[in-house]
């Protein structure tokens, strides 16, 4: 087994197809095929499943992709290491959406200025999507609602967020999961963990919202609320930035939910030195909170 034959078979495993891979690395077709069955007789197993034109990762070949993903991504922070020289490539970085609106644009522009031979792609959704991004190997951090307790990832705290209830404008006051008892509520999808939270909000009262409707942003959130169709939950960071906010009556959470901390997370003993320069620009900017 040969880094070659990692690059190939990664290659292979992304594009679902022999020619499309031949043609992403600049190899031609019959190369890779040889040295793919190479590297499965050397393994001993098979890391595809054969489907006329295509192939699919074995469960074998899922799990082997995360290792090969590890040690080429190793491969490349130790030579940028050894050579001096300074962050460049690809950087997929993942983020909760209030995180990428209100927190971090003057982040990522700093790092862009201090390191312009990065390619920094952004992608954004909830924190169980952000989470299996980081684990599968598709993002290399994200910025996720922690702490992260998965025993594959380790991170730094980062920001933290004052979680407030929105309502229609004359609701009546809101203090406890009793108040709204059966009320609709708006959020992200299933994954999310602002959802999660709201959903123990209710339960720790021996409350149970009425029907979730799903919404896919915080401003779909806000225009549903302020025509007093039901509430959300959202940090109290974001709904201010948003044209409309006063629209709403305001509720903050008791002090067991009122705060959560967004933590930004990364594959245990993967660091590269993309992301090493990116935490200590978070460092410097004095955005990295006390464990």
């Amino acid at each position: 087994m040969d880094l070659v034959q990692l690059e190939i078979f990664k290659a292979v495993a992304e594009h679902g197809s022999i020619s499309v891979a031949a043609q992403h690395i600049h190899r031609v077709p019959s190369n890779l095929t040889t040295r793919i069955k190479q590297l499965e007789q050397d393994l001993g197993v098979e890391l595809f499943i054969r489907e006329k034109s295509r192939l699919r990762l074995s469960p074998a070949g899922w799990s082997f992709l995360d290792y090969a993903r590890r040690i080429l991504d190793l491969v490349a922070e130790a030579r940028l290491t050894v050579s001096g020289e300074e962050p460049q490539g690809p950087f997929a970085l993942g983020s909760l959406e209030s995180t990428a609106a209100v927190r971090i644009p003057a982040l990522l522009a700093a790092y862009n200025q201090a390191y312009p031979k990065v390619e920094l792609d952004l992608s954004t959704g909830p924190s169980g999507t952000m989470i299996d991004g980081v684990l599968a190997g598709r993002l290399v951090a994200a910025f996720v609602d922690g702490p992260v307790l998965h025993p594959s990832l380790e991170g730094v705290p980062v920001f933290e967020e004052e979680m407030v209830i929105i309502a229609p404008l004359q609701h009546a006051p809101i203090a406890r999961g009793a108040d709204v008892n059966g009320e609709n509520i708006y959020a992200f999808r299933a994954n999310c963990s602002y959802r999660h939270h709201f959903e123990s909000w209710f339960g720790k009262d021996g409350a149970v919202p009425g029907k979730i409707f799903e919404m896919e942003s915080y401003h779909g959130m806000l225009a549903c609320v302020s025509a007093g169709a039901g509430l959300a939950l959202m940090p109290r960071s974001m709904l201010e930035s948003m044209p409309g906010c006063s629209t709403v009556s305001v509720w903050p959470l008791s002090a067991q939910f009122r705060f959560l901390r967004t933590w930004l997370v990364w594959r245990r003993g993967t660091v590269s030195r993309s992301l090493s320069m990116f935490v200590k620009l978070l460092e410097a900017r004095g955005d990295v909170l006390e464990g």
